[in-house]
């Protein structure tokens, strides 16, 4: 097998970590951090080094060791995880994969114009999660099996308030009922609301989850994908409450969001009181420029641009790291990562060169 394609070599530290997050100083070393990485990507990764030679494929747990060996070997701090079992149906459609790492299922799409729920009597029909039951089994394994220097983040199919709003009625559905039946529209908002009051509460009494991240795209390149009047109504009490819960249990509030979000950042800020904001996209405001403006009150997570990325050459993508470690590091609050998640289309040798560069420095 290869090599590793790595120039430095450090041991996880979920503490130092934590201490980047929370603004404690310019860390000693950078940390990484990613929403998810596709598991096409993970697969690439193991069989290229061979980091599950020795497990085999029928293994009950291979999904998590393959987690956990990936996200070990290329320096991460943690694996991000939670429960299982909260899936909630919509509909979608699926295409063929142009990806360089093709997804043997194809490619889905979440119908814009339909969801599952258009009325009541479909709200009443939906076969709703039950939280309560959902499986802690991968947290559980998790947590027996993680080296000592890494910790959980919680989440994963979790804090999605504006997004099952949209993926349960369709967005064009959404748009409309927010004039036509705001009471079907607050009805799924309070069933969302009592699903992630106890998948929340339920993740935290793992000791080994240090932070809690909620991922809940609400906004597209030019704003929000509703008012923000109506984000306050039925998206942003649901984030406050996950940040609460979070906070009491000492944990710093993580929130994912893809999409220029500037009106109502003093809501997430001051009201919601999120510890650390993920996604940043060049052309709507690169993470550099996020770190001036709110570096002080928040950690910014990632942004190594996602079409950057794409279509950048190694000696480009070493530069751009470089020259973003240079801004954002100073201080602490700031993990490197790309815009958004490691996607199986991102050429694999230039991620892994973004992880390199980060060791380097």
């Amino acid at each position: 097998m290869p090599d590793s394609p790595f120039t430095v070599s450090f041991s996880p530290d979920w503490e130092a970590l934590l201490r980047c997050i929370r603004r404690e100083g310019t860390p000693k070393r950078v940390h990484y951090i990613e929403l998810l990485m596709d598991r096409e990507v993970q697969a690439a990764i193991c069989r290229r080094y061979g980091l599950l030679d020795d497990v085999a494929p029928d293994d009950p747990y291979l999904d998590l060791k393959r987690l956990a060996a990936t996200q070990q070997f290329l320096g991460y701090d943690y694996v991000r995880y939670g429960l299982e079992g909260l899936d909630m149906p919509v509909n979608r459609a699926a295409i063929g994969d142009t990806a360089g790492l093709e997804r043997s299922g194809g490619r889905e799409y979440v119908d814009e114009h339909r969801g599952p729920i258009t009325n009541w009597a479909e709200f009443k029909r939906y076969p709703w999660p039950d939280p309560a039951r959902a499986s802690t089994r991968g947290l559980e394994w998790l947590t027996k099996n993680l080296p000592d220097g890494m910790c959980i983040i919680g989440g994963g199919g979790f804090a999605h308030f504006a997004e099952y709003l949209t993926w349960l009625m369709g967005y064009e559905t959404l748009c409309y009922a927010l004039y036509d039946q705001r009471d079907l529209v607050a009805a799924i908002a309070g069933r969302l609301m009592e699903i992630y009051r106890v998948a929340v509460q339920r993740i935290l009494e793992f000791e080994r989850v240090k932070l809690v991240w909620g991922s809940d795209d609400m906004g597209f390149r030019t704003g929000t994908l509703i008012s923000p009047t109506d984000l306050r109504e039925f998206v942003l009490p649901g984030h406050r409450m996950m940040a609460k819960y979070a906070h009491a249990a000492g944990r710093p509030y993580l929130l994912h969001s893809c999409g220029k979000l500037e009106a109502i950042m003093p809501d997430l800020l001051d009201d919601v009181k999120i510890d650390a904001r993920h996604s940043f996209e060049d052309v709507i405001e690169p993470v550099t420029v996020a770190k001036e403006r709110y570096g002080a009150r928040i950690a910014v997570l990632g942004g190594i641009d996602m079409d950057f990325l794409c279509r950048a050459d190694e000696a480009a993508i070493r530069r751009r790291v470089r020259e973003t470690l240079d801004k954002c590091l100073p201080g602490g609050g700031y993990c490197l990562g790309t815009g958004n998640s490691v996607a199986n289309y991102i050429p694999l040798d230039n991620y892994l060169a973004m992880l390199d560069e980060g060791r380097r420095y």
